[in-house]
């Protein structure tokens, strides 16, 4: 027992705010124009795996929810007119939250407190294991009034990840239906956002909003435990959108 007290004094506190960390020089995020105008010679149209470049004359525009930060269009553009950015706070509101009377609503619903029922309908994991880090000492989700719980009929909101796969289908529709009102479904990574990642395929339905409605989209493959700590205070109405 002598031994824990002494490590817990020698370590200290590790619990750090949502926005301090600094992502590391390595960390990819959301890829912008880096100015200029475009050669329109659709290299970066070409290279990108899952289609979230658009052209328009001398303009370039990327699709954050489809994103994955391969780097790949940053790589291949010979003007060097897009950029690979260390952001990483690309969540953003759509459907119901849009309206503010609703928002409001839900803000005074929930308080402070938000139970989230988390669902994998077709993911590689990745974001599965950065959800995990949200309950480490380090980014201490509790501390938020915010936790997961076990059963949808507990919830108040429902994180969704992967692409949605034809067998998993009904355990989304059932575990919202099962999921009581006010609820709000949170889509995690690019694969529950946009839904292309894997392509088109008879097993792949699409992205979560194809099947339910969702409040919140976190971009990213995967998103850092940051972003999707951002997206939960965002929706919660603590942060304005940035």
């Amino acid at each position: 027992m002598l031994k824990i007290l002494q490590k817990i004094m020698a370590v200290g506190t590790v619990t750090e705010n949502w926005d301090a960390a600094v992502p590391p020089a390595r960390a990819r995020g959301r890829v912008a124009p880096a100015g200029g105008p475009c050669a329109a010679c659709g290299a970066c149209l070409a290279v990108c795996p899952v289609g979230a470049i658009t052209a328009d004359g001398d303009s370039v525009t990327v699709n954050q929810r489809v994103c994955i930060f391969c780097g790949r269009c940053v790589e291949r553009c010979e003007r060097k007119l897009l950029t690979q950015t260390g952001d990483w706070k690309l969540a953003e509101l759509g459907g119901q939250l849009l309206g503010e009377a609703v928002r409001a609503e839900i803000a005074k619903t929930l308080g402070r407190s938000l139970h989230i029922r988390h669902l994998d309908v077709g993911s590689c994991n990745a974001c599965d294991f950065e959800l995990s880090q949200l309950l480490s000492p380090v980014y201490d989700l509790q501390q938020y009034g915010i936790d997961f719980v076990a059963s949808p009929r507990h919830a108040d909101l429902l994180m969704v990840t992967g692409v949605v796969t034809r067998n998993l289908t009904q355990a989304l529709l059932m575990t919202y239906e099962a999921t009581p009102a006010p609820r709000l479904v949170m889509a995690v990574g690019a694969c529950a956002a946009a839904g292309r990642t894997f392509g088109a395929s008879y097993a792949v339905r699409g992205g979560a909003d194809a099947l339910v409605p969702v409040d919140v989209y976190v971009p990213g493959c995967p998103p850092k435990p940051q972003a999707i700590l951002y997206g939960l205070l965002l929706a919660l109405g603590r942060i304005e959108q940035a």
